[in-house]
């Protein structure tokens, strides 16, 4: 068996040589890239610097050396990717830096640097220089370890290189073949056999998208098409771009749409896997800090992984407060410590593994590395040394978006997506080439980061710039391709801007425009197809809804899709049975179609788990009551509140709020802290002018706050002036409420009793009775507390709003009972007939739930259908007119 070798460019080249060689059944044939070529030749277990091993050496070396001037350098993100790239050109150029050291102070520093990484290689690796010289020194062996020699698919060579292969051509047979490609100048009269081919003549169409992505999806269109046509197999296709990374979330998404395999040659993202998300998901946190948002989407990736998280039973999450953001170690503190074993799910206590990594995860990017030891693991853990090898700790999210892994596709029977320089060493019968812009294709030449040009001239670092290597395999892909290759150009990027085209594109047959919303002829999904075919798509069930849907919000009559429903359906008995509160009963009366969506459907608006800027008014009025509550008890514990000086109010409300102000950072969203220490100064001259406030108090008062009643659960384990879990249904409308009173007063002769509701907003009108349904605790709390303590008692009840101390009383509550009763029976009735329309308050300032309706809803919708809802409501709109 005769030995022999051929030499090619690229690891996929390589790949489709071999599986050639292979069908063929050509024995004794050994395809090589030319690197290793001459690490077979040199012996000894030789190879030469892979990027990876050279990025180890780079980022080990670079703490411990004095670099000079670029000393200031060596920390920042991206010094160890700028360093690689330029030790790489010199090696690739066989320039010597430790002779040239002495010429300039930055070649001193890129040579002390390049010392310090040869003493940190393994000692089986070899710069390309040392490779060759110790290649050239076993020129001897070459006709047996290499035999006759092929050069295949090469149209340059680098600088290092050219030694080896003149020398070898003096002991073997070396035969460039470079078919119809270019042969490089320094061929000519070195012994070598140069074998040349009449390029091929493939049909050339020119196209232009409208965007990138209008390019990506094109090109699987064209894809498509020749795969159902049979015209090719998916190995004969190649889709290229000069800068492939632009297109690759395109090619990614709509690969999944497609349904068949797109090779990506170059590699996919590492994020676009489970993994890479995993170790993303750990340098969010330690980038951003502990939240509980980044803690959820930690865990759920790893859940599958052995480690702490692990060790935490399932749905071990839901033990976290839903609105809490957990954004501080004293925050998951306070929380661990008040988790029994009852509170896990299997009834172990899990508090020190939570807490554990939460010590783990609060130390930041400065101990990047051992909490990726200590908390990953298998392919995560790889991923993450790969990440603090590549750059700094502090620039994780960026290193981790540049890692790149195969996608696991056969490259050899795959339709391929990749650089154009691959498709230039390995030619397919049908192409597709992207991104044929100016400035994009060519690529402009550039200066390297670290060796500028008046260091070494760029020409001298770089002998086979870019622009020459990007025109070379343009030319190179129009010959070697057999059948067919389509030019493509975006005509806008992104943003909208115009884009020129590619002067490549000169000489070329005619533009084709490609429309973006024009029918394909081929669709390369079903999504595409249906898109695409408005007849077949108007047949499919989601699409009859859609329309009906949108039809029906167009017509100024009152529809099903408008909330008309059929009578008694027993979904809305349900919710009208349900225990109503003041605010419930508001939504049943201002936005029926609102109060079946959030208490029939049970639909709520989205929350963030991040903290606000500042606290909304619900949130500033949650804080306040909740001060308020807690200092009232404690008042009332020594003395009561009537008795109380204004020095006990103000220690009891510091009190309060202290340890409100703790629950709060742990277990809600709060502002940043000289907003959150102004906001709890506000909050506390509020309480303290609600607890001084006093309008002829009885002797013997004793006060209540937070008091609940029609069987709401107590909030506290304060003593309770009746039976809360007895039930209060308002008469004649069989509408049961429940809720809590603000504050409750009841005389030392137990017949007089005031009800107080605190208003931290601004005062309104003193004139307001119900505010159109918008005020309703004053009569519904009064009615409560008369039913729970007897018809004999006297109740007044008001409204004291904080801000001014305005105190608003309502006059005569059995009549107003009497008329709020009215107005409840007929919103009930409307509700039960089937009436779930828009009223006054459907997709106002305040409506969460205003997302749901149709886009600009105030200005087209609600004008539209406004007067048929209200005929339709009938009596149920007349609150909003009440005072």
């Amino acid at each position: 068996m005769r030995r022999h070798t051929v030499i090619a460019h690229g690891r996929h080249a390589v790949r489709e040589r071999r599986l050639d060689a292979a069908r063929q059944r050509q024995h004794g044939l050994h395809i090589l890239t030319f690197e290793q070529l001459a690490a077979r030749l040199a012996g000894g277990l030789t190879c030469s610097v892979d990027e990876e091993t050279l990025r180890q050496a780079v980022q080990a070396a670079l703490p411990t050396l004095n670099l000079g001037e670029l000393d200031s350098l060596k920390s920042l993100p991206g010094m160890v990717a700028a360093a690689v790239d330029t030790i790489s050109k010199v090696w690739s150029a066989g320039i010597d830096l430790q002779q040239r050291a002495a010429s300039h102070p930055r070649l001193s520093s890129i040579a002390t640097l390049e010392r310090a990484v040869l003493v940190a290689l393994p000692p089986n690796m070899m710069r390309p220089a040392d490779l060759v010289a110790a290649a050239l020194a076993r020129l001897e062996y070459a006709p047996t370890l290499i035999g006759p020699m092929e050069v295949v698919g090469l149209t340059e060579l680098a600088l290092c290189w050219r030694p080896l292969l003149l020398g070898l051509a003096t002991r073997v047979s070396v035969r460039w073949i470079a078919g119809p490609r270019s042969v490089p100048a320094w061929l000519e009269g070195c012994g070598i056999q140069i074998e040349l081919a009449k390029g091929q003549a493939p049909q050339i169409m020119t196209v232009s998208a409208s965007t990138a992505y209008q390019e990506a999806i094109d090109a699987m269109r064209w894809a498509r098409a020749l795969l159902a046509s049979g015209q090719a197999q998916p190995a004969e296709i190649a889709i290229a771009a000069v800068t492939p990374v632009e297109y690759d979330d395109y090619f990614l998404a709509l690969r999944h749409d497609a349904n068949f395999e797109l090779h990506f040659v170059h590699g996919v993202h590492i994020t676009s896997c489970r993994d890479g998300q995993a170790a993303a998901a750990l340098a969010d946190i330690l980038l951003r800090g502990l939240s509980q948002v980044r803690i959820r989407r930690l865990s759920t990736l790893l859940r599958s992984y052995p480690g702490p998280f692990q060790d935490l039973p399932e749905g071990w999450v839901r033990l976290l407060p839903s609105d809490a953001p957990l954004t501080s170690r004293q925050a998951w503190t306070r929380l661990l410590e008040r988790l029994t074993p009852a509170s896990w799910s299997d009834g172990i206590d899990h508090s020190p593994v939570l807490r554990e990594i939460v010590d783990v995860l609060w130390q930041g990017t400065a101990a990047a590395s051992p909490v990726g030891e200590r908390l990953l693991s298998g392919r995560v853990l790889a991923i993450w040394r790969s990440a603090l090898r590549a750059g700094p700790a502090a620039s994780l999210d960026l290193t981790l978006a540049a890692l790149r892994q195969d996608d696991g596709l056969d490259a050899c029977v795959s339709l391929a997506w990749m650089p154009a320089s691959a498709l230039a060493a390995s030619p397919r019968r049908f192409v597709r080439l992207l991104g044929l812009n100016s400035s994009r294709w060519p690529r402009a030449i550039s200066e390297d980061r670290l060796l500028s040009d008046h260091i070494i001239p760029t020409t001298e670092l770089d002998p086979l710039p870019v622009s020459a290597a990007d025109r070379r395999d343009f030319e190179t892909i129009l010959a070697t391709t057999e059948c067919q290759v389509t030019l493509s150009r975006a005509r806008r990027d992104a943003d909208g801007r115009l884009l020129g085209r590619s002067p490549l594109l000169y000489g070329q047959p005619a533009e084709h425009y490609l429309r973006r919303n024009a029918v394909p002829e081929h669709a390369f999904s079903e999504t595409d197809r249906l898109t695409a075919r408005p007849d077949e798509f108007s047949a499919f069930p989601q699409s009859i809804a859609a329309t009906s849907c949108w039809r029906d919000w167009m017509r100024p009559e009152i529809t099903a899709h408008d909330g008309l429903l059929r009578e008694h359906h027993p979904a809305i008995d349900a919710a009208l049975g349900r225990v109503h509160s003041a605010s419930s009963l508001r939504l049943l009366l201002r936005n029926p179609l609102g109060f079946v969506w959030q208490y029939v459907l049970g639909w709520r608006s989205p929350t963030g788990g991040e903290d606000p800027l500042v606290l909304d008014a619900l949130g500033f009025g949650d804080l306040v009551h909740g001060a308020l509550d807690c200092a009232l008890q404690a008042l009332e514990a020594n003395g009561g509140c009537a008795t109380a000086s204004g020095e006990q109010i103000a220690r009891a409300t510091d009190a309060a709020l202290h340890e409100l102000a703790l629950d709060w950072e742990s277990e809600r969203s709060v502002p940043p802290a000289l907003i959150w220490r102004r906001t709890l100064e506000e909050a506390k001259a509020l309480c303290e002018r609600a607890l001084s406030f006093q309008s002829q108090w009885h002797a013997g008062t004793r006060s209540y706050s937070e008091v609940p009643f029609g069987g709401s659960t107590p909030k506290s384990s304060a003593a309770l002036p009746w039976d809360a879990t007895l039930p209060v249904e308002i008469p004649g409308t069989g509408l049961r409420i429940g809720g809590y009173i603000d504050r409750l007063d009841i005389a030392g002769d137990s017949q007089h009793v005031r009800v107080r509701d605190y208003k931290s907003g601004r005062t309104p009108s003193p004139d307001i009775v119900f505010d159109g349904g918008k005020e309703l605790q004053r009569c519904l709390y009064a009615f409560a507390a008369k039913a729970m303590l007897g018809e004999h008692v006297d109740v007044t009840t008001s409204l004291l709003f904080l801000r001014d101390e305005t105190d608003l009383p309502l006059n005569d509550p059995g009549l107003r009972l009497r008329e709020i009763g009215q107005y409840l029976q007929s919103a009930r009735a409307n509700l039960l007939s089937g009436g779930a329309l828009l009223g006054i308050d459907t997709g106002g300032r305040f409506d969460a739930l205003a997302f749901a309706l149709p886009a600009n809803a105030n200005a087209t919708y609600r004008r539209r259908k406004e007067p048929a809802a209200t005929q339709r409501l009938g009596d149920a709109v007349r609150i909003w007119d009440a005072l």
